[in-house]
């Protein structure tokens, strides 16, 4: 397990196994991959960042991981894996999300994205040069992000 603050002054615990959280994760956080590119959304209000969000009610985390990515980026994906998991712990409530792992089939053209401007794919180098610039969003520039590209890249090699 490791601990750090994120941006927003809060603790964060992340695990790349599944023991050490009491409670099941009810968000997910996507890294999406096709070939050597990356699949990032454009929210609209926090900037680039891996799609992900909130499990329905019913929802395991894969569904809800598929249903974020389909709604956020028009993408269906070909596999998804649970690689890791992280809580955040703010003042007053705290949260565990699921990192999660896709590989992308295809894009599929979508009139509206749910509140997001849509995808761009972006190289990985290019990825860690811009993350930290202001169109980026806060989640992107923590430590989880950072790890989680990390360990895929070690394990994809």
């Amino acid at each position: 397990m490791e601990y750090f603050i994120d941006q927003n002054g809060n603790r964060v615990a992340l695990s790349f196994n599944e023991e050490g959280f009491e409670m099941e994760p009810r968000h997910v956080l996507v890294l999406c991959k096709k070939g050597d590119d990356w699949l990032l959304t454009n929210h609209k209000e926090r900037g680039w960042e891996f799609p992900g969000g909130k499990a329905e009610e019913g929802e395991d985390i894969y569904t809800a991981a598929k249903r974020e990515v389909k709604e956020e980026t028009g993408a269906v994906l070909s596999s998804i894996e649970h690689i890791g998991t992280y809580q955040v712990m703010e003042k007053h409530r705290s949260f565990i999300k699921a990192i999660m792992f896709a590989e992308v089939d295809y894009l599929q053209k979508v009139d509206h994205y749910f509140e997001t401007d849509g995808p761009k794919w972006v190289a990985i180098n290019q990825l860690m040069r811009e993350i930290h610039q202001p169109n980026y969003s806060f989640i992107m520039k923590d430590r989880v992000v950072e790890r989680s590209v990390a360990y895929l890249q070690n394990r994809l090699k």
